[in-house]
């Protein structure tokens, strides 16, 4: 581009049209104003040198109107200089990240037509035309709008409208203002078939009539002030993606072939937030303001289809919902305002005209005063009025409104800002020794969106990505020294303790879900009653992962307890089995029968003192932990497996070494090049090896030494998690996309080193000779599957997987979704049975107050279905039964 005037833009601090290397003549058309309220009909054409630069329009109002044809990147690359390119890959959630340090709204509406861009105008106007307090009137601010999807274009234009409105009362109240206003209007991308209605752009003949269409249509207008030399305030409008449609945007889209991704739109989106806008020197957070608006309605679908209130969910921007003050209105606000709040959006403000209906009085009685609600006066109907009164009418209404969108982005900064300090004072963190925690290490989580936390940061100084300021020099590099205050997306990699399972998609679904059945039941007591929710889930468990052995489910709310509810099961069984009676004394010696646990070293069942019994000494065992802990267990020293240059190995216990060199080589008896793949790891005929024999041989050896040393003292369960045994708590573990969080602890992909922390993985055939040799003994089996079940062995369930199945088995975590606790204990028809008899002693005399409660039934049946669905989970091999 020729022209090298400096524009104001918020693409960076100001934006050149740099000269070409080969400087030429090049035509432009300007428009000049002469008069305060109008614009000079003459046109004048004007050769421009490329490397002279256009002086200041000397009038006080002055009209640059530049029409650009942009035949692809080749000239939009320069007129966008200082940031890279809108096409992009496409981004993940990861990208978004979120500048806070001043104040970020969208308008939402609750239909179509209900004002949405006459507030914005009017709050622009409110920002721009009418600077409060007094000291602010010689400090420019700037307002930043911002309109992602515009269909009827370029006939119907929001950002225009904005543009021309705001420049328009500015003009009229100028006289009250020394400062001056420079107003300009982007559309970046059209639809081709929108593009060639613009003014000035033509279709070439080889051009497709599909497609986004490069349009970069800019307008400026500046509007000078009372004698001010200084910096103008500045109203930046922008449109990213336009149709020529007037209909919804997946419409618009589909119809004029002209789809945009939602993870583009996003990223475009992101950018244009990102923009570094000049203060000029003032520090206030209420000179800089930006504003999405929305097109249509809150649930009304983007360009790709999904609905708007769920498109731009990963920002979780606060809200102003333009109500609808028409007949029918208040269920349509109400509707949108619950949409939005279901969500977890923050609704800052309702906002409607008068149709002399009231509806804001019911309103009011609805949210019981919790939003505000302003009402605006009736928009005149007649298209020839340039609603210039109706924007001073209303403008003590934008006045207030932009009060109360200052004053809840500074109560939510404030709020973000204190609540790691007050975090540390009052609250007691699990496994964390606070004197080692300062109040600058508390991650402060303001939301989550799928995989991803968003963080609340205060940066003093770091060197951001390019993805969030850009340098002057164009490079995209920028040094943050004042005090930034981001949201920053932080990956998940532990899943919150490995409860999280859903992408953003099923995280609305719950909650949804969830909300219906706290309308319905809230909550009821359990025994001898049934509902919905708890039938349902039950039947999923027992066809899923119960399915061909369990036939009964108790609930509970976590996986300790769902684990000693297994051990009472497994303990009665184990005591009708072999004939003892209830009465823990013997007849005849008197003395007091014990029953302990099979278990392996390392294990891990939770934290309750029962748990916590059935597992090995550790750290979290000893005396200054729990001081009851006697270590109710015999405690194995399991073989363990790991994956080395794409080969699994195996590596043997001492205990089991001696044993093998008794009978022969060792590398000769389990295989000396290890096994190629995870296949051959778990195949079947591993059973007839003479490493299984040893395995079995050493597993009998152990607990006949068991009962030979301590008299009356019985092994009355099994207990083991399937896959692996877990030694700390702090470990990072893998996980897999498409919004499934995963650990496939036993496919190909995961390298030795993973886990480090703690992370062991069992040889198959060892559980498997195992769990045959305690069912040889009628020792019932329970596998503790809080943290494995549910595909995070590839297979639904460790019994799939291993190809045995147990008496008892523990779920939770990942059972819901990760929204809410709830853990159940599945069960053999013979297990229950155990329990059955005419005195009410005899029962399992165990439950909880929210036992199955239907909010947690509810999210556990939606989530069991949405893991075994190919089209939500494309994770899933439907032919396979396993994760990919």
């Amino acid at each position: 581009c020729a022209f090298s005037r400096h524009v104001s833009s918020p693409y960076a601090g100001d934006l050149r049209f740099r000269p070409r290397q080969n400087p030429i003549q090049t035509l432009r058309k300007f428009k000049f104003g002469h008069s305060p309220g109008s614009v000079n009909s003459a046109t004048t054409f004007v050769r421009v040198p490329a490397t002279v630069t256009m002086p200041r329009p000397s009038p006080a109002v002055a009209l640059l109107c530049r029409r650009h044809r942009l035949s692809g990147s080749s000239i939009l690359r320069p007129l966008l200089s200082h940031y890279r390119s809108f096409s992009v890959s496409v981004p993940s959630s990861h990208d978004l990240e979120f500048d806070l340090s001043h104040p970020t709204y969208v308008v939402w509406g609750a239909n179509t037509g209900v004002g949405k861009t006459l507030v914005s105008a009017g709050l622009a106007a409110s920002v721009l035309c009418d600077p409060r307090p007094a000291a602010s009137a010689t400090v420019p601010s700037q307002f930043l709008y911002i309109k992602p999807a515009q269909t009827g274009f370029p006939q119907d234009s929001d950002s225009r409208f904005v543009h021309r409105k705001v420049s328009d009362l500015f003009l009229r109240r100028r006289d009250s203002s020394p400062l001056g206003l420079l107003a300009s209007n982007h559309v970046l991308k059209a639809s081709a078939v929108a593009a060639v209605d613009v003014a000035g752009v033509e279709q070439l003949e080889d051009e497709r009539d599909e497609g986004l269409r490069d349009l970069g249509f800019y307008e400026e207008r500046r509007v000078g002030g009372v004698d001010w030399e200084g910096e103008d305030s500045k109203l930046i409008c922008k449109t990213l993606y336009a149709w020529r449609e007037a209909i919804s945007p997946h419409l618009a889209a589909k119809r004029e072939k002209a789809g945009v991704e939602d993870a583009v739109l996003l990223k475009s989106l992101k950018r244009c937030l990102s923009y570094r806008l000049e203060s000029g020197g003032s520090t206030a957070k209420d000179h800089l303001w930006r504003v999405i608006e929305t097109a249509g309605g809150v649930a009304s679908p983007g360009p790709s289809g999904v609905l708007q209130c769920d498109l731009y969910r990963p920002f979780r921007l606060p809200t102003i919902l333009v109500g609808d003050g028409q007949l029918g209105g208040i269920s349509g606000t109400v509707s949108s305002y619950e949409t939005l709040n279901l969500r977890g959006y923050d609704v800052v403000a309702i906002i409607l005209q008068d149709h002399g209906l009231e509806n804001e009085m019911s309103l009011l009685s609805y949210l019981r005063n919790r939003v505000p609600v302003l009402v605006m006066p009736p928009v005149p109907q007649d298209p020839s009025n340039d609603l210039m009164e109706w924007f001073s009418q209303s403008s003590e209404i934008f006045s207030s409104l932009q009060d109360l969108m200052l004053a809840a982005y500074l109560e939510r900064i404030q709020r973000l800002h204190d609540i790691g300090g007050k975090a540390g004072n009052i609250l007691w963190w699990p496994f964390t020794q606070h004197k080692l925690v300062p109040e600058e290490a508390v991650t402060v989580i303001d939301s989550r969106c799928g995989e991803n936390f968003s963080v609340y940061k205060v940066c003093t100084s770091r060197l951001c990505s390019d993805n969030m300021y850009l340098s002057d020099d164009g490079r995209g590099w920028d040094r943050v020294t004042d005090n930034k205050e981001l949201l920053i997306p932080q990956f998940d990699a532990c899943a919150s303790w490995w409860t999280q399972g859903p992408d953003a998609a099923l995280q609305i679904e719950l909650a949804r879900d969830m909300g219906y059945a706290a309308g319905r039941f809230g909550h009821v007591m359990f025994p001898e009653n049934a509902h919905e929710p708890a039938v349902r889930c039950t039947e999923l468990l027992l066809e899923g992962v119960g399915k061909g052995w369990a036939s009964r489910a108790f609930f509970s709310d976590n996986g300790s307890t769902a684990v000693e509810i297994a051990l009472k099961m497994a303990f009665r069984k184990f005591s009708l089995d072999h004939g003892i009676h209830l009465d823990s004394t013997h007849k005849d010696t008197g003395k007091k029968l014990d029953y302990k646990v099979l278990a392996l070293s390392g294990s891990y069942h939770g934290d309750t003192l029962g748990a916590m019994e059935a597992q090995a000494p550790s750290s979290y065992t000893g005396f200054l932990q729990q001081p009851w802990y006697s270590g109710r267990g015999l405690f194995l020293e399991p073989p363990t497996i790991y994956l080395s240059n794409g080969h699994w190995s195996i590596s043997l216990t001492e205990a089991l070494q001696v044993g093998m060199e008794k009978i022969g080589n060792i590398k000769v008896c389990f295989n000396a090049s290890g096994f190629s793949s995870q296949d051959k790891l778990f195949c079947w005929s591993r059973g007839s090896s003479v490493l299984a024999q040893r395995y079995s041989a050493y597993i009998s050896e152990q607990l006949s030494r068991s009962a030979r040393e301590i008299e009356m003292t019985y092994i009355a369960a099994l207990i083991l998690e399937p896959g692996k045994e877990n030694t700390q708590l702090s470990i990072k573990c893998s996980t897999f996309g498409n919004g499934m969080e995963m650990i496939n602890m036993l496919a190909t992909s995961l390298h030795n080193n993973q886990g480090a922390g703690g992370m062991l993985m069992i040889d198959p055939l060892f559980q498997r000779v195992l769990v045959k040799e305690c069912k040889s003994r009628n020792i019932p089996v329970i596998f503790d599957e809080v943290f494995t079940g549910f595909w995070r062995l590839g297979s639904e369930s460790a019994a799939e997987l291993l190809g045995c199945v147990p008496d008892v088995a523990c779920y939770g975590k990942l059972l819901t979704g990760g929204v809410i606790p709830l853990a159940v204990t599945l069960a053999t028809e013979a297990i229950f049975t155990a329990f059955t008899g005419d005195s009410k002693i005899k029962a399992l005399l165990h439950g909880h107050s929210y036992s199955a409660h239907p909010m947690g039934c509810t999210a556990a049946s939606k989530a069991i279905q949405w893991f075994k669905d190919p089209s939500s989970n494309l994770n899933l091999n439907v032919e396979q039964r396993r994760l990919r």
